[in-house]
């Protein structure tokens, strides 16, 4: 057994869009090392954008629309860092990372509170009882009262919430924050490089007021008191079972609060946990070596047209040049190159352990989903690809280059970002996408980087599902039901990427009525569904 694994930390930060969630973890990268001067992803004009934000329409649009892998070493733990779209447009990518960590980073914007895509985010987490902390950003702004916040937390959410630390005013009135474990206060500045605590003798310390001015020290003596009978204490085991939260409060962009929170984080969270197989629960102090690739990423290198597959190790040690085995190829594959990373910059790496996240390079051997072992058969479940939402008829402006559309169009469905449905009546190519946005940066990605210029139409699709067997045996009565479907009026049969049947309805009506004429036949609107059963 091995325990090299028991300092590693891999956590994904989660938000709201605009909540501050990319500029925190600038900030975290900071304070690890990893970068010596924080970006941003506001300033179009700026020569400085964030390490994580490194595809060039990320830089155009100041958006997140791919979630980032990057690793620094901090307090004698190994830190494997995910930052994620914030965007609902591109929750798949951020749904996919939620399993690949160990915790969770959420952050808020003290102004206005729980959002919507933060309670769709927690849920996911909270699904998979992901332990999570809290993060309130913007204090340097006008916000909501701290209790108002955690009450949000509680009710909305459904977490306890913890606090760790404690504001002393926001905006104007923002002194700093206070920590009510160690009782030590940190004055606000505006972003300093060092911050140091100041020891108190808790609320009661008559310097206070040698700090603070006596109206705000006022109200934050009244909600210390408060809070100290409403709230339950820290509690690891709690914490760890995702059913409560520590919280923090500070400003990311004053990198304030944040060496406290990075300090807690590497405390309190998870080393990597087991996991689970369609076979078995795989522990991660195993000897023997198993991971599973949850991303893949095309065109990191722009020079060289490269693929990257991201491959979370789950248990053992991975080796450079070792011999793996690909339990959906049937075979074994030796590994050469292997990465980490800092976004898209990439450090080669002679060996891994249960925690870290790797990237391989990749000729076409994989894809999302695919379990990689030592030498046994295994299948980790648990990675979503959703049905997508909203669908478009693409058009080639220029027909030769249609073998770069389908190139680029394949590697873009590789990645998760998007689904290709080649209906059976027509010669039409349907792209189909969760968000509105993955429409724009998907067309702009095969013109940048496949060099096909190309245009998307409406099409009357509202809905797809993938189409399978309830029964595996009954092989006739399948290929049957599927050559009816393909004649069916309301519905259009047709194959994805990966050459699955899937349907294509105008409306949730149509869907019903081929559901209630097809009983033989399942119809999936995730495609780990369909994975689960091939592996069975």
């Amino acid at each position: 057994m091995t325990d090299k694994y028991l300092n590693r930390r891999s956590f994904c930060i989660v938000s709201h869009p605009d909540a501050g969630k990319t500029t925190l973890t600038e900030k975290l990268l900071l304070y690890g090392g990893a970068i010596h001067e924080a970006g941003t992803v506001k300033a179009r004009k700026a020569t400085r954008y964030a390490t994580s934000d490194w595809m060039e329409i990320e830089k155009q649009r100041g958006i997140s629309v791919t979630s980032s892998v990057m690793q620094f070493n901090y307090a004698g733990c190994r830190i494997n860092l995910l930052d994620t779209p914030g965007h609902h447009d591109f929750s798949e990518d951020t749904y996919r990372v939620i399993t690949a960590v160990d915790s969770a980073l959420m952050v808020i914007d003290g102004a206005k509170g729980v959002e919507t895509q933060t309670k769709k985010l927690m849920k996911i987490c909270s699904d998979r009882r992901i332990p999570v902390v809290s993060f309130v950003n913007k204090l340097d702004r006008e916000c909501r009262s701290p209790i108002e916040l955690l009450d949000e937390i509680e009710n909305v959410l459904g977490i306890r919430a913890a606090p760790w630390t404690w504001p002393i005013g926001s905006g104007k009135s923002f002194q700093g924050i206070y920590n009510l474990r160690t009782k030590e206060f940190f004055r606000f500045e505006h972003d300093a490089e060092e911050i140091v605590g100041i020891p108190t003798k808790g609320v009661e310390d008559p310097r206070w007021l040698d700090w603070v001015p006596e109206d705000i020290f006022a109200i934050f003596k009244e909600q210390v008191e408060l809070i100290e009978g409403i709230y339950d204490p820290f509690d690891p085991k709690v914490f760890l079972h995702g059913s409560q939260t520590p919280v923090f409060f500070g400003s990311a962009l004053n990198n304030f609060g944040v060496e406290v929170l990075l300090k807690c984080f590497c405390e309190v969270s998870p080393a990597p946990l087991a996991r689970v197989a369609l076979e078995r629960i795989v522990e991660p102090s195993e000897d023997s070596f198993s991971g599973f690739i949850f991303k893949i990423q095309a065109n990191m290198d722009a020079k060289h047209r490269d693929r990257i597959a991201f491959l979370r190790i789950c248990s053992g040690e991975f080796q450079k040049g070792m011999s793996v085995y690909h339990p959906r190829l049937e075979r074994q594959i030796r590994v050469n190159n292997t990465f980490q990373f800092m976004a898209s910059k990439r450090v080669a790496v002679e060996e891994a352990v249960a925690g870290d996240i790797v990237g391989l390079y990749d000729t076409g051997d994989f894809k999302i989903g695919d379990t990689l072992t030592e030498k046994e058969k295994l299948s980790y479940l648990g990675i979503p690809n959703f049905a997508p939402e909203l669908f478009r008829k693409v058009q080639l402006k220029s027909p030769l280059k249609s073998k770069q559309l389908r190139k680029g169009l394949q590697q873009l469905c590789e990645e998760g970002a998007s689904q290709v449905f080649f209906p059976f009546n027509s010669n039409d190519i349907i792209i189909g996408v969760v968000g509105q946005l993955q429409f724009e940066v998907i067309q702009y990605r095969i013109e940048n980087e496949y060099g096909a210029e190309s245009k998307f139409e409406t099409c009357s699709f509202r809905l797809a599902r993938w189409v399978f067997p309830k029964d595996s045996g009954e092989v006739k009565k399948y290929e049957a039901a599927l050559k009816e479907l393909g004649s069916s009026y309301d519905t259009v049969l047709a194959k994805d990427n990966e050459g699955r049947y899937a349907i294509l309805v105008s409306s949730e009506y149509a869907l019903n009525k081929a559901k209630e004429r097809y009983p033989d036949l399942r119809f999936a609107d995730t495609s780990e569904i369909v994975s689960r059963e091939e592996a069975a």
